[in-house]
């Protein structure tokens, strides 16, 4: 699990291709200080298994089914990515829950300079317009921002100094995608909702004796 607090930026150095996933080579001597084989980095909001690593850098492989719902098939080298380890037991959590699950694109539609911040307004995928909600929290290349505002087929979020220097966000121009991760506490409202009733639903215990053998 994340919390969209981004660690560090880090920068593609190597890109391998098979026939159905990629195997990349990131920068990042920050999330690779403690790395060990299998642990987890989020990549632009992207959940990865480090699997080598060493010298500052990491490898891992990106599968067909994340190289086609997010943004990661558009790196290439000298790219430079949000990176956040998973979070320790005893970390501070900072942002929100973050799977690392991307659930969709955007794009970037308008950026609107400030004294010292941005608004950016996104477009908002009919897909998950319904766990978009104003002051509710959104994940953005791996980034937990609050929506500052929605409208129908958009949503805006205001960018920090810290957030413009410290992510890509602040590099970001308009056209360019970014990922998406929509609460998943949301996806469990809905989830539950639709199944009704929980006491309804669960079968009554026994009026006396043991359950199971």
């Amino acid at each position: 699990m994340f919390t969209g607090i981004v660690e560090e930026l880090g920068e593609v150095v190597a890109i391998t291709e098979h026939s159905a996933s990629s195997q990349l080579r990131i920068r990042g001597p920050l999330v690779t200080e403690d790395a060990g084989h299998g642990d987890s980095v989020a990549v632009n909001g992207v959940c990865l298994t480090v699997t080598e690593w060493g010298h500052g850098e990491f490898s891992t492989d990106v599968m067909a089914e994340t190289l086609s719902r997010s943004s990661i098939g558009d790196l290439a080298v000298g790219s430079v990515v949000n990176l956040e380890r998973a979070l320790r037991s005893d970390g501070r959590f900072g942002g929100h829950v973050v799977q690392g699950h991307v659930d969709t694109t955007t794009e970037v539609l308008a950026r609107e300079p400030g004294d010292r911040w941005e608004v950016v307004t996104f477009r908002l995928p009919p897909e998950i317009a319904r766990y978009v909600v104003q002051k509710g929290s959104v994940t953005l290349d791996g980034v937990s921002l609050t929506v500052a505002d929605l409208g129908a087929d958009t949503f805006t979020v205001s960018l920090i100094p810290t957030t413009l220097e410290l992510t890509t966000l602040g590099r970001r121009q308009v056209g360019d995608r970014v990922n998406v991760e929509v609460d998943v506490l949301a996806k469990y409202v809905e989830r539950l909702m639709a199944a009704g009733s929980p006491s309804a639903a669960r079968p009554s215990a026994p009026a006396s004796g043991p359950l199971g053998e």
